[in-house]
């Protein structure tokens, strides 16, 4: 059985430790050496809403790309995702790099764009695999991190899953 690497943006703002938690839970029944980047708040992006808590996951499963995003469709649903009473956004969860995959897959896109566009993707995404390429540009993390244009501002936050402090202080 072989393994696929995989990068997972979480982020949510309706009582986001919990749901965020939640989803790291949920993410740890299917992902292996699984490993979280710091936490940033974050304002909203294309939406009106409270603040973000948005980090970047990455672990090991034998999921096969479709099959791992419907599942991570079930655990934004587990999460009030898709309510329809909802306020907000409970719990996102981006399946954001598959391996090196680059394309259209079943209406995925890989790597997904927001990695390029929002800083609360890409900086998590830097400090969490500096030396990881990206397949559509061909540039490490730290590197686009470091040559970013984005204007949005993050703060890093406290948070802890199980024990551990994902943005030390």
């Amino acid at each position: 059985m072989s393994l696929s690497t995989v990068y997972l943006g979480l982020g949510s703002n309706i009582d986001r430790e919990a749901h965020l938690c939640a989803g790291l839970d949920a993410l740890a029944g299917i992902l292996t050496d699984m490993r979280c980047s710091p936490a940033f708040e974050s304002q909203a992006v294309g939406i009106k809403s409270g603040p973000f808590i948005n980090f970047v996951v990455t672990g090991q499963t034998a999921l096969p790309l479709i099959e791992l995003d419907r599942r991570l469709k079930f655990i934004e649903a587990d999460n009030g995702r898709y309510a329809p009473d909802r306020k907000g956004l409970p719990l996102d969860i981006d399946v954001l790099m598959y391996d090196d995959l680059h394309g259209t897959f079943d209406g995925l896109v890989l790597p997904r764009a927001e990695i390029l566009k929002n800083a609360f993707v890409l900086w998590p995404l830097s400090l969490l695999a500096p030396d990881l390429v990206h397949p559509g540009v061909g540039k490490r993390m730290a590197q686009l991190w470091q040559e970013a244009q984005i204007d949005q501002v993050l703060a890093p936050v406290a948070f802890e899953w199980r024990g551990l402090q994902l943005t030390p202080a």
